[in-house]
């Protein structure tokens, strides 16, 4: 079986980015992948609720793909959420809509992965951050998996991480619409960086 992916996007400063719009460009090569840039779509923020439910019954795994913004969403993509998972479609009676979809992050953040830790600057690791996020999915009945996370984001350009980075994106939304992933095993980890063995074995 294939799985379709959509992909909502949400950066605020494209003309500033350095990752996002790369890992952007190159989903949009990927078979069974749809990618929704929500600031281009909804400059206005008048999200149209119809068309997103439409896109999210059509699609198996939903991916929000952002920079971490004070250790949040941009404010259209919680736009979108406030709006699009109602009542009565995504959660509550007879909302089932999302039951069984997979739902995960991809994120880059500016700190260094060091500072999103117990000890470190921002004392909570990325996952932990994100708990509103896993907890709209667990809401909803979808299967939330670990966030795909960029640190260092406002030096990757420079430090030569970002190729490698993309390229390790296109080998996860591969596996995802070939429904390769062990999504017991990957469930627990903090992030799906930490599951490079499992997508080399499926890919190789």
């Amino acid at each position: 079986m294939t799985c379709k992916v959509l992909i909502l996007f949400a950066h605020p400063s494209q003309h500033r980015s350095e990752v996002n719009l790369p890992l952007a460009r190159m989903s949009r090569s990927v078979d069974n992948v749809t990618l929704v840039d929500l600031y281009a779509e909804y400059p206005d923020y008048c999200i149209d609720i119809e068309r997103e439910q439409r896109r999210l019954r059509e699609h198996d795994v939903i991916v929000f793909m952002f920079p971490l913004y004070w250790y949040s969403t941009p404010a259209i993509l919680k736009e979108w959420q406030d709006l699009v998972l109602e009542y009565g479609f995504a959660y509550g009676h007879d909302g089932t809509e999302l039951h069984g979809k997979r739902l995960l992050c991809a994120i880059t953040a500016g700190g260094t992965e060091d500072a999103y830790r117990t000890n470190g600057y921002n004392h909570y690791s990325i996952r932990e951050l994100l708990r509103p996020v896993e907890q709209t999915a667990t809401l909803c009945g979808m299967i939330y998996l670990p966030p795909y996370a960029l640190f260092g984001s406002r030096t990757a350009a420079e430090d030569g991480t970002v190729d490698a980075h993309v390229e390790r994106w296109r080998q996860i939304l591969e596996c995802l619409q070939r429904e390769q992933l062990d999504l017991g095993s990957v469930a627990q980890a903090e992030k799906l960086n930490d599951c490079l063995a499992q997508f080399d074995a499926v890919t190789t």
